[in-house]
């Protein structure tokens, strides 16, 4: 059996789901888009071709290797896109969440099934139907657990709302001896650099005390303002609106001291390195144009 084990962001990591990109299917059309991101590429033609994430995805897959972490993939379903394994399920502690995603995205979930087969079944867990949270949303850290939400009265006219309050209290209730912080996310279904899809699309925690940020992310200035005070001004990499929009607050830590990153993340990886931190560089560039990156891709199911 294996034993499921996340109590932060950035621990050791020794086992991981990494989605693929095989045989993901043709080009979405402008009604199928899910995000503002997508959609511009759809209609610019720009949208990433198969073979070119594939082969991100290989390069990523290459870096955990290198490290030493036991990898698992997806079964291939055709014409169905599985890059984003993070949105289907998550683990807080030694528990797997099965998201309540969109619903043609369930079959995403049945893909992994042989891997959840080495889990205890009492350890999965499956949310009430009105609870929505994905795993974008969900950070462990340490005593508390971050969560991005939107409860505006408008929630269900966003397509990029993932997350509501029912999914906060309910995360609450499972988790009675952790401190659940909530943050309110600018959501946004036609403008890219006004919608932050998921908590990670804005902030991520990173090393042992640091973290990435982008304020505007944010719809309220005080809870922006408690992650600063929590992590210290002098720890964070405030990112722009542009350099959100390239998605640079969704790196991956294999490690506190290993972060994977974009190798066009330049300002980023300058600034991580001067921080001591190893950085590992790989192409992402293809797949960042449907609005997620590296910290979508992956769902990490032990870290020492």
């Amino acid at each position: 059996m294996m034993q499921l084990h996340i109590v932060d962001e950035t621990s050791p990591l020794k086992a991981v789901v990494l989605g693929t990109a095989e045989s993901c299917g043709p080009t979405p059309t402008v009604e199928e888009a899910y995000d503002p991101k997508s959609l511009e590429h759809i209609l610019a033609g720009t949208y990433p071709k198969e073979a070119d994430m594939v082969k991100e995805m290989h390069a990523f897959a290459k870096v955990f290797e290198k490290h030493g972490v036991e990898v698992f993939r997806p079964s291939i379903l055709k014409d169905c896109n599985q890059i984003f394994s993070r949105d289907i399920a998550f683990v807080i502690e030694d528990k797997l969440f099965h998201s309540n995603i969109l619903p043609d995205r369930e079959k995403e979930f049945e893909a992994i099934q042989y891997i959840l087969d080495k889990i205890d079944p009492n350890k999965i867990i499956r949310p009430p139907e009105e609870v929505h949270i994905e795993g974008g949303d969900v950070m462990p850290w340490n005593d508390y657990i971050f969560i991005g939400t939107y409860t505006g009265e408008d929630y269900p006219d966003y397509i990029t709302a993932r997350t509501n309050k029912e999914a906060v209290d309910y995360i609450r209730e499972q988790f009675p001896n952790k401190k659940v912080k909530s943050f309110e996310l600018r959501k946004s279904n036609t403008i890219a650099k006004e919608n932050a899809l998921h908590l990670d699309c804005c902030f991520q925690p990173i090393g042992k005390n640091k973290a990435i940020l982008h304020k505007n992310g944010f719809l309220v200035e005080e809870e922006y303002q408690w992650l600063v005070d929590y992590f210290g001004k002098e720890n964070i990499f405030e990112i722009t609106k542009d350099e959100m929009y390239h998605m640079f607050s969704n790196v991956f830590s294999i490690s506190p001291e290993v972060v994977v990153s974009e190798k066009n993340f330049t300002r980023l990886n300058h600034w991580l390195r001067a921080q001591g931190f190893t950085v590992e560089e790989i192409p992402y560039a293809e797949i960042a144009k449907q609005e997620g990156l590296l910290r979508c891709s992956t769902l990490p199911l032990i870290r020492a």
